[in-house]
């Protein structure tokens, strides 16, 4: 049973490669939208000023000592959180996707107790920004599975912008997926009986930088997760520490 969480402390992790040109914009926004919240830039080993830029906009910046892949980024946020005591950790990413004004609209599930792990979805209400045909294919098959498999309606399982609770805090800086985990860390999180819940937000074309995903990327995307969902059903359930 998940309870009412008043969060006193929150942290914004925002993963970013090679993303000089966006994540001051982001670190600000997020300031401005959410003053009370401390923000974490990830630097995933970038070759450009990443890292200046952010901390130039006030955020605390980690940095990677090469480019270990958004994996290993987001989980070196969710630790950070973890080790800190933060109630909240919120995942915005780097490039300018992600509006923070919207933040709040996935934090609400947080607060009133109906979810451990939310996710921001630009698919519920059909609006904005919605990404590349290739891309959408695999959200789209994404979706029905995951559906099927967790029992939730799941419309937008790529989406890298979320908000966490504590114990999904827990989980997560213990054990985060690599390479592409957006997908796999649900699945992880429903497995561990936590609750999922999406909120429509409003998603914006990239502010800098390109994204890595090409077509052929995108399809080799698809035909991994898809066998690493596969192998997650005969694992061994995972286990809140602490």
């Amino acid at each position: 049973m998940v309870r009412d969480m008043n969060i006193q402390k929150m942290l914004a992790i925002v993963p970013a490669y090679n993303e000089e040109g966006s994540v001051a914009g982001v670190v600000r926004g997020i300031k401005a939208a959410h003053p009370e919240a401390d923000v974490l830039v990830v630097n995933d080993g970038s070759g450009d000023r990443t890292a200046e830029e952010a901390a130039g906009a006030g955020a605390l910046v980690a940095t990677l000592p090469y480019n270990m892949g958004i994996g290993a980024a987001v989980q070196t946020g969710y630790r950070y959180a973890y080790d800190m005591g933060y109630d909240a950790a919120a995942q915005v990413d780097g490039d300018g996707q992600h509006d923070p004004a919207e933040l709040v609209k996935i934090l609400a599930p947080l607060k009133d107790g109906t979810a451990d792990l939310v996710v921001g979805s630009r698919f519920l209400e059909g609006e904005g920004f919605k990404s590349t045909f290739m891309r959408r294919v695999g959200i789209t098959l994404f979706s029905r599975v995951l559906s099927s498999l967790t029992g939730e309606k799941l419309t937008d399982p790529t989406s890298g912008f979320r908000a966490a609770n504590k114990k999904a805090i827990r989980l997560l800086a213990a054990d985060y997926p690599e390479d592409y985990p957006e997908v796999e860390s649900l699945l992880l999180v429903h497995l561990a009986g936590l609750n999922l819940a999406e909120r429509p937000v409003l998603m914006r074309p990239r502010a800098g930088g390109r994204s890595s995903i090409t077509p052929v990327r995108s399809l080799y995307y698809m035909v991994k997760v898809m066998m690493v969902i596969f192998i997650w059903l005969f694992r061994e359930r995972p286990k809140l520490e602490g």
